[in-house]
């Protein structure tokens, strides 16, 4: 099986890029499933119905998110009504939505996992024992195992990949919307980078206005960031499986859209 994964898609500098680049990339990556971050989808902060079937329409299996999916008031009639747009799944019982989905495709099932760190955001219930759950829930069901890990923490991010690592086909961190470069397959078979990046405007603060971000930092002043307007690059992963559901490789891409 191969997965392609887009880091989190940023306003509509990202949407424009990923609806006109992402068959594209299906077929030159020869991608099963795909996987692709939404989260800040709605100029910046949220996603919607709309953009969630954009999303879809351009190739997207399931789409993930994280801290930024409660902006929008009405977002859970989406996650109640679209199973393939999960939210953290460690949030507290109660939340709208789930953050686990099987898909079926032709080469198998695969499980994607969305899960948020604790390190500098939001507390909410530990994302190591709600993995550990949610595997536990799911073994023998599956044939490949996906997790988002939404956090701001690097060691967060690498501890997670260890305690989970020959469980999971790949776990990838998003949310600090910088491609890390350090791709690699861990000992026990599981892939994992740190940060996957964000498919969003090139000439930018990781995806909004340079201008308003310097400003907010020299005057400290609580400024409103607007997402950039310039092309974007989407950023992400491709792994591909092996027979026991481990990752025999994988590769950190960017494609710059001219759109």
């Amino acid at each position: 099986m191969r997965i392609l994964i887009l880091g989190d898609v940023i306003g509509q500098s990202g949407m424009r890029a990923v609806v006109s680049a992402l068959k594209g990339l299906i077929k030159q990556h020869r991608a099963d499933v795909v996987i692709v971050n939404g989260e800040n989808a709605a100029d910046g902060f949220g996603i919607n119905h709309a953009l969630a079937e954009q999303l879809f329409r351009a190739g997207a299996d399931v789409i993930t998110t994280g801290n930024h999916i409660w902006h929008d008031d009405d977002v859970g009639d989406l996650l109640n009504d679209t199973p393939t747009v999960l939210r953290p799944d460690n949030y507290p019982g109660g939340a709208p939505g789930s953050g686990v989905y099987v898909h079926e495709g032709k080469a198998g099932r695969t499980a994607v996992i969305n899960l948020q760190g604790r390190d500098r955001m939001p507390t909410i219930e530990c994302p190591f024992r709600r993995a550990r759950e949610i595997l536990k829930r799911l073994q023998g069901q599956t044939d490949a195992v996906v997790v988002d890990f939404h956090a701001e923490s690097t060691w967060e991010k690498e501890a997670l990949a260890y305690y989970l690592d020959g469980d999971v086909t790949v776990l990838y961190g998003t949310h600090t919307h910088v491609q890390t470069a350090d791709e690699r397959v861990l000992p026990k078979g599981s892939a994992y980078i740190t940060d996957i990046g964000a498919s969003g405007p090139d000439n930018s603060v990781i995806g909004f206005d340079p201008e308003i971000s310097v400003r907010r930092v020299l005057t400290q002043l609580p400024l409103k960031n607007e997402v950039a307007s310039d092309a974007a690059t989407l950023h992400g992963l491709v792994v591909q499986t092996d027979d026991a559901g481990h990752a025999s490789s994988v590769e950190r891409i960017a494609f710059r859209s001219l759109i």
